[in-house]
């Protein structure tokens, strides 16, 4: 009994939140194109608020699916005619509920929020750049620890993303993708970069918990591959455990990784990457927009 107890304490330093029995995640789900706008406006309409009320604000949306935990892809930017395009991936505890709100009612860890805010930096930094964000919940990530130290949620939120990578290669054939993971989220876009299409050239961690792989230089395809771990955010106290079914091996952010450093001046905690003003959010867009020069980014740390 002594054992026991003691492994379901590691468990729960292993990702520093409160210990919740998991729920079996459902199967990952895929979005659709511009196509979808139509709808996913009237499932939202039915569904009343505050779903009803994005809708009718013009919102667009490629998914919403309201049962269990949601579902839901957010459009920013006109997707149609975008040449660059970003994806945003939420980690643990993430639910349609607090797409809007945040975890706790905090807007900094709204994916709705994020994604706003990298739409406006990008925007700000190149007002004729064509680009669109995607704010991605289109999987159940994990509602505890239990279910978080392993990659079952992961790796069925790779195949969904997967699948809206492709659609967006084929209807985008000339973008460039990038793909950005917060938390948990960073491993689904790990995972998914593996048999993503060549139009996705970044993945960008963002206090991340792990890659499915222990080097940065082990992600197939030649991807460029960017972390930012603020020195207060409490992912640096997660350790490097990879046994089967538990732990992820080396956090991007370890400089052991091997990943171009993003800068993370004024990121504090675990939530603030893309609040505006922190270096994490202007070297994102710089990713984004391809604008950057990885040997003159600065590592900020």
């Amino acid at each position: 009994m002594r054992r026991r107890g003691a492994s379901r304490v590691a468990v729960a330093a292993l990702l520093g939140v409160n210990l919740v029995l998991p729920t079996r995640p459902g199967p990952a789900a895929a979005a659709g194109f511009v196509e979808a706008y139509p709808r996913t406006a009237a499932a939202m309409r039915a569904a009343g608020p505050p779903y009803a009320d994005w809708a009718a604000g013009g919102r667009r949306f490629l998914l919403f699916d309201a049962r269990g935990d949601g579902r839901v892809v957010e459009v920013l930017g006109d997707l149609a005619d975008a040449d660059r395009i970003a994806v945003l991936v939420p980690g643990v505890g993430s639910t349609l509920a607090d797409f809007d709100r945040g975890l706790g009612g905090v807007a900094r860890r709204a994916p709705a929020v994020q994604a706003g805010q990298l739409y406006r930096k990008l925007r700000a930094s190149d007002p004729a750049a064509r680009v669109a964000v995607l704010a991605w919940l289109g999987y159940d990530p994990p509602d505890g620890v239990l279910t978080a130290a392993g990659g079952v949620s992961a790796r069925r939120g790779a195949d969904g993303l997967v699948a809206l990578l492709r659609e967006l290669a084929g209807r985008r054939p000339a973008a460039t993708i990038t793909l950005v993971g917060h938390s948990y989220g960073a491993l689904v876009v790990s995972l998914a970069a593996a048999d993503a299409p060549t139009q996705v050239t970044d993945v960008v961690s963002l206090g991340g918990v792990g890659a499915g792989v222990q080097r940065a230089d082990e992600l197939p395809g030649g991807r460029r591959f960017w972390a930012a771990e603020a020195p207060t955010d409490w992912i640096r106290r997660v350790p490097a455990v990879r046994l089967p079914g538990l732990g992820f091996g080396r956090r991007p952010g370890d400089p052991a990784f091997g990943a171009r450093p993003l800068p993370v001046a004024g990121v504090t905690g675990h939530d603030g990457y893309l609040v505006p003003g922190s270096a994490a959010l202007v070297a994102l867009a710089a990713v984004v927009l391809g604008s950057v020069d990885a040997d003159r980014i600065g590592d900020a740390r």
